[in-house]
């Protein structure tokens, strides 16, 4: 524990990030570089945010599954792009048991590969279609440049593999599922995210099409928070995953793959926190309220933690910690839980009992603002509520302070002006060559072609060609 303040986001968001996540105990260093140990508190989190995604998946008719971690090397060269993709991330293992392998294997940076290997051997028939799979799992990409949760060696994350009939099933579970992720982004994270189109070069390697979920960070950098790709017939055919139609004739399946990992973490950390440390959303939160009794003498105690106990079991329906450690004074134990993020905080004293009620504390208002006192009586609907005000609070400012950050530029000099500190949404038109060209004198990339957009005839914000799609550009992590 350390009552030292945290270097401001204002100052370095980068050590703000790396300094909150170490002190309100998220995760920590691995002896390995660019490894991280997840540590409990941030493994609550992750645990939560598996099962508001799993619950979404099985609603929409999908089943979980594992595959093996090591895949032989030859898989990874059948589909051309992907391999070319993912080979610089590639860690591979030539020696098992003492002794060289015949092949090498690969540890898998995802399981296309793999998976195609196995629904060759199941698909048989159209009865079997669709194949709806989701495996939730570890991967190693040897990143070079790691950041905790943001890019790492090793990764939680869930990968989705489907396989389908035609071509239009395909697309559409593709759509679907990134709507899912929308859907958790917005209304269990608060994290406000843009629905898009992913450019051809920075579309997954093997894939048709890609689309993406983008959120804007408090330094006003996009994160791409989770990815569904529509595979065509790539993997089918560099597999072999074929199925006998209606009319007895065969045919490649169409497939999609999709994932949403430990990056997460990184967005809500980053979209929410603030000079005091994390702000956490309540329905993702490890702990959503923190009880903390307050109290001087033996007698003061005995009155105190009676009522804490029962105002404990009231709050049976929430997830509850009661802070009754000794010898560190209440000041100190706001200070911890404000860095924790813990989105709901009571204070109990002699006079609170005496009152029958608590103090209440939210996270995401401030000193004297966020406190207001409540009634035993009412206390467990107004936790609720509480509850729900800190999403939607959290979601209205992060919308906010995006809109506030996003630019629409007149040329190509106010555009290079603005993304030092924001998102363009500027036309483009649509040229590999000219995107290079942003990037190299930006650092700016396309993060996506958003859905909801106006049909638009312009020119492009850099080359002056015909452009028909405006893009969110911005720098990324």
């Amino acid at each position: 524990m350390s009552n030292e303040k945290l270097t401001l986001q204002s100052e370095d968001f980068s050590e703000w990030y790396n300094q909150v996540i170490l002190r309100a105990e998220l995760a920590d260093y691995a002896p390995v570089r660019g490894c991280m140990v997840i540590r409990p508190y941030g493994w609550a989190m992750w645990e939560n945010i598996q099962k508001a995604l799993d619950e979404r998946f099985k609603a929409t008719g999908h089943v979980n599954a594992a595959f093996p971690l090591l895949i032989p090397k030859s898989f990874m060269e059948k589909e051309k792009e992907h391999v070319e993709g993912f080979s610089p991330e590639l860690a591979v293992v030539t020696y098992g048991g003492g002794q060289e392998l015949e092949e090498p294997l690969v540890i898998r940076p995802t399981s296309e590969t793999i998976i195609g290997h196995m629904y060759a051997k199941w698909i048989q028939s159209y009865r079997d279609l669709p194949v709806l799979i989701n495996q939730w799992a570890n991967v190693v990409r040897w990143e070079m440049r790691t950041r905790l949760f943001l890019r790492t060696l090793e990764f939680y994350w869930q990968e989705g593999h489907t396989a389908h009939e035609t071509a239009a099933e395909a697309e559409e579970e593709t759509l679907r599922m990134l709507n899912v992720y929308a859907d958790f982004a917005i209304n269990e994270a608060a994290v406000p995210v843009i629905t898009g189109r992913k450019s051809e070069s920075e579309k997954f390697a093997g894939a048709v099409r890609t689309y993406s979920i983008e959120g804007m960070m408090k330094d006003t950098r996009a994160l791409q928070s989770g990815t569904s790709h529509n595979l065509g017939q790539n993997f089918a055919k560099a597999f072999n995953i074929q199925y006998l139609d209606r009319n007895n004739e065969l045919q490649y399946c169409w497939t999609t793959s999709w994932g949403l990992s430990t990056r997460f973490i990184g967005a809500i950390i980053m979209s929410h926190g603030d000079d005091q440390g994390l702000i956490l959303p309540p329905r993702l939160a490890p702990i959503q309220i923190v009880i903390v009794p307050i109290f001087r003498s033996d007698e003061e105690k005995s009155v105190v933690m009676e009522a804490t106990e029962k105002v404990k079991v009231m709050l049976g329906g929430f997830r509850i910690k009661v802070d009754d450690r000794v010898g560190i004074t209440p000041g100190f134990k706001f200070n911890d839980w404000e860095l924790r993020g813990v989105p709901v905080r009571l204070e109990i004293g002699p006079k609170d009992v005496a009152n029958q009620s608590v103090t209440a504390a939210r996270r995401d208002i401030p000193g004297r603002d966020g406190k207001t006192q409540v009634p035993f009586n009412t206390l467990q609907e107004e936790a609720g509520k509480m509850l729900t005000a800190v999403h939607n609070n959290l979601l209205d400012k992060a919308t906010a302070f995006r809109e506030s950050h996003t630019y629409d530029p007149k040329d190509y000099q106010e555009f290079k002006d603005v993304i030092q500190n924001g998102w363009a949404f500027s036309p483009w038109c649509g040229d590999t060559a000219c995107e290079a060209k942003i990037k190299e004198e930006t650092k700016a990339t396309t993060r996506c072609i958003p859905f909801n957009q106006e049909p638009f005839k312009g020119k492009c914000i850099a080359c002056g060609k015909d452009a028909s799609e405006k893009v969110i550009f911005a720098k990324a992590y």
